[in-house]
């Protein structure tokens, strides 16, 4: 099982960016995804998930308004679109493939991380 995040890069601050995550290995439509972040120096958060059925997404606070989860099936992929960024946007983002939730220990598969930088 594998998840591959992509998409990461450097962006200047009000700009935009898509993040990917593609998966092999798993029937993704089964799974909700989520993605998180971790900003320098700080713990791993949440970002944004959406449910299995394309029903339902969560945003952290921080985020909404800005970044919109989708989900693609039939190519086994999930998007954040990332509008608005903002310098504490930097960050690796992770994706995950789960239980819908906030908490990590929703989510059983991991992708490895893909490095956004939000500076002028």
């Amino acid at each position: 099982v594998q998840l591959q995040a992509s998409g990461g890069g450097l962006v200047q601050p009000g700009g935009s960016l898509r993040l990917s995550c593609a998966a092999s290995g798993i029937i993704f439509v089964g799974k909700a995804v989520g993605w998180y972040r971790q900003r320098p120096g700080n713990e791993r958060e949440f970002v944004a998930a959406i449910s299995r059925n394309l029903g339902t997404t969560v945003y952290a606070d921080s985020v909404k308004g800005r970044f919109t989860i989708s989900r693609d099936n039939a190519k086994n992929t999930v998007y954040l679109q990332m509008r608005s960024l903002k310098p504490q946007d930097t960050a690796v983002y992770y994706c995950a493939a789960g239980l819908l939730g906030r908490t990590e220990s929703a989510y059983e598969y991991w992708g490895q991380g893909t490095l956004v930088t939000v500076s002028s």
